[in-house]
């Protein structure tokens, strides 16, 4: 049994009800085949993750609804053990790196790089790279937004990110540079 809100989420563009100029603008860059990082921002509430899933779904089909949550575990350079847990499929994973506080960094460049690393499945008739979700980018430190920006540009040719955040104004303009911003408004009361 699923929740309620899970249940009647939209799934793809054509279910979506609200703001259909940026449905057909990630429609048009899911058909141009060219698929850049993304930076996804707006309220809370505006129907980021929504899109987002929406996305996946235009890229890879059904196969991103099959989801199963994994743990990992990084250890840091003081020989600490940190465990975070992701949510994905056999084509993007999602995190929260802000989850584990100060060793966020840690946890940005050992996932993106173990992720990066290991080969697409079915990449013959899907696409050559993975999709990595990362949530709340905004709430990362300074480090470990840094350590994100050269990881994004050394694995560019096997993975791309989809940043989330509500405002991009704690997100350092090295990355802002990168990724492709696109801003999700609240719905008005009509909509």
């Amino acid at each position: 049994m699923s929740l309620w809100c899970d249940k009647y989420r939209p799934r793809n563009f054509q279910e979506l009800d609200y703001q259909f100029e940026q449905a057909k603008l990630l429609q048009t860059i899911v058909a141009n085949g060219d698929f850049p990082h993304f930076l996804i921002f707006g309220p809370n509430g505006s129907g980021k993750k929504t899109r987002i899933t929406c996305l996946l779904h235009a890229l890879y089909g059904d196969g991103v609804q099959s989801l199963r949550l994994e743990n990992h575990e990084y250890e840091t350079p003081s020989r600490k053990k940190i465990e975070i847990t992701t949510i994905g499929s056999n084509y993007h994973t999602q995190v929260n790196p802000s989850d584990v506080g100060i060793y966020d960094r840690v946890v940005i460049h050992e996932l993106i790089k173990t992720i990066a690393q290991t080969k697409q499945i079915n990449s013959i008739e899907q696409r050559s790279f993975k999709i990595i979700v990362i949530v709340e980018v905004d709430k990362l430190t300074r480090d470990a937004q840094h350590s994100l920006r050269r990881t994004m540009e050394k694995y560019v040719s096997s993975c791309r990110l989809i940043l989330c955040c509500n405002s991009t104004s704690r997100v350092i303009p090295a990355i802002r540079s990168r990724c492709l911003g696109i801003r999700i408004a609240a719905p008005t009361t009509d909509e």
